[in-house]
């Protein structure tokens, strides 16, 4: 076995269309705590956490999730996390190969552990077991490994893996005969029966070089796009962005397509290690803890003579009479409800609200910011009300509106507000006004957070009327 450490790179695109209401594209369900107490990416984090087996984790993330990743990295003890920030989505290969490019810098030995951030495995030993079967294959042959889960129904929503004869001299690893697209039922059927076929997790084990090599090889152009992206990598905090324009001249494909499918030293390990990738609220009930009716229920429910449903509120009670088999999602802004067998069809919901031009698939009422978050509690003509939320030791932008007075009332916390040359301190049941142009700024200088109620009044009250001249979060 090799005593090399391997480095997990985390992928952390997404946008969140399946599991909507909850997930939002600027809120997407790694960023959820949907099962437990952690969201996804910390449970992710969590998985690599055994340091004689890994280095710390890479992230590859877009950039209007960086400061929220940045925050729950930070709440597991995580204060220098190393974070790539996309330029614009281009699927799992190039995403892949800006890691492998960056750890290259470093070790060019680099074994790089590819994972979706956004899956649920629940047989932590069964996961690291199926990393250690992997590792002879990988680190002294170069092959390069995917993780097969066994399946367990005849699942339509999964590519599957057609495995072929065990490698000679690695226990657990076999040939990789085909890759399959999702199938209908009737074929889904015949691959579970046969015992041949695995589902596709998405997730890899690679020599970092291997990797780029057959890059090179298949997808120059990609690479090279990649490459020219790195080389005019700029440092930005704990952030690391790659060229704009190099990267968006990278083409779009998936890391299957783009190497497993065309390498002959592809490797699959089978593992049973209670994996599921979430894919849809009826994903979702099929592993929480259910009661006597199987129904499982969060947030303010009441269930009468309903049986097997998914009832779950951030928002209005919901009361459910007769229900059987349904889902029924509310959030402050929008409530889905849904047969059970027909959750995958959500996207359609999301493809509807984009071309409506709504934007209840974007965000949440609630807008999470690098200081804290946000929440329009009401909003009409030449007003609008907003209650803010400064996390301890955080401090807003220095800035000044244009169309917009501010009026500011502690409600919790102590502030420290600057108004042009002058900064005081307010109290809890304190407040102060700030006149259109005035250049402002709001601090949390104490140990709890700061709750605001925040009046905007003016003629134009969008959030692009900022200019910013100072800003921590180097967003000036």
């Amino acid at each position: 076995m090799s005593s090399r450490k391997i480095s997990p790179v985390i992928l952390s695109g997404g946008s969140g269309t399946r599991l909507w209401p909850l997930s939002r594209a600027l809120y997407p369900k790694q960023l959820l705590p949907l099962v437990g107490e952690n969201t996804m990416i910390q449970e992710t984090v969590k998985r690599v956490s055994d340091q004689d087996l890994f280095t710390q984790p890479l992230i590859i993330a877009n950039e209007e999730h960086r400061f929220i990743i940045a925050e729950q990295l930070r709440q597991l003890g995580l204060d220098d996390p190393e974070i790539i920030l996309e330029p614009e989505g281009r699927n799992t290969a190039p995403a892949a190969a800006l890691a492998a490019l960056h750890l290259e810098n470093t070790n060019p030995n680099a074994l790089m552990l590819i994972m979706p951030s956004d899956h649920i495995i629940t047989d932590q030993e069964a996961f690291i077991a199926a990393i250690n079967n992997a590792l002879p294959a990988v680190a002294e042959n170069q092959a390069l490994a995917t993780f097969g889960i066994i399946p367990t129904t005849p699942e339509t929503g999964y590519g599957y893996i057609k495995k072929g004869a065990e490698l000679e001299g690695c226990t657990g690893c076999h040939q990789v005969a085909e890759f399959r697209e999702k199938p209908d039922l009737t074929t889904a059927r015949s691959y579970v029966k046969s015992g041949d076929y695995l589902w596709n997790s998405g997730i890899f084990l690679f020599p970092a070089r291997t990797f780029l090599d057959i890059l090179s090889k298949f997808e120059p152009e990609m690479l090279d796009a990649c490459r020219n992206a790195m080389a005019d990598v700029e440092k930005d905090l704990c952030f690391l962005r790659p060229g704009k324009e190099s990267f968006l001249a990278s083409p779009s494909n998936s890391i299957d397509y783009a190497v497993m499918e065309r390498t002959d030293n592809a490797t699959v390990i089978p593992v049973d290690m209670g994996w599921n990738d979430i894919g849809s609220w009826s994903a979702l009930w099929e592993v929480q803890d259910k009661d006597s009716d199987g129904n499982v229920c969060q947030g303010d429910i009441i269930a009468h003579s309903s049986r097997n449903c998914l009832l779950k509120s951030e928002g209005p009670a919901i009361a459910a009479i007769g229900l059987e088999d349904i889902v029924a999602v509310a959030t402050d802004d929008a409530v889905l409800i849904s047969h059970k067998d027909r959750t995958q069809d959500v996207k359609e919901v999301v493809s509807h609200l984009a071309r409506e031009g709504r934007d209840e698939h974007i965000s949440h009422t609630v807008v999470y910011r690098p200081w804290g978050s946000y929440q329009t509690s009401d909003i009409g003509d030449r007003f609008q009300v907003k209650r803010l939320t400064v996390n301890p030791g955080q401090t807003l932008s220095l800035q000044k509106h244009h169309h917009r007075a501010e009026h500011w009332i502690v409600v919790q916390g102590r502030a420290e507000v600057t108004i042009d040359e002058n900064v005081k301190m307010l109290n809890e049941n304190e407040s102060c006004y700030i006149p259109i142009g005035s250049v402002h700024r709001l601090a949390n200088p104490g140990k709890i957070p700061l709750h605001i109620v925040e009046v905007q009044s003016g003629s134009y009250l969008g959030e692009d009327d900022i200019v910013r001249f100072e800003d921590t979060y180097g967003r000036s």
